[in-house]
């Protein structure tokens, strides 16, 4: 096959589904990263929800 043989079509398609896949590489790189945050965020969420649940132990509320 030569290269000069490659229907017009065909190489369309080809550069459509490579443009799709960039995209939804973007989109899952930027759902990672949403997600990544989040999971650096929850370490300190974990030490107030604790720090909460001690001081209404200790105020007797629970």
């Amino acid at each position: 096959m030569n290269r000069a043989e490659i229907d017009t079509d065909d190489l369309l398609k080809l550069v459509l589904l490579l443009v799709v896949a960039w995209l939804l590489l973007e989109i899952v790189g930027a759902v990672l990263d949403i997600a990544s945050w989040l999971l650096d965020a929850l370490p300190p969420l974990i030490g107030i929800a604790l720090v909460v649940v001690i001081a209404l132990h200790l105020a007797d509320r629970i």
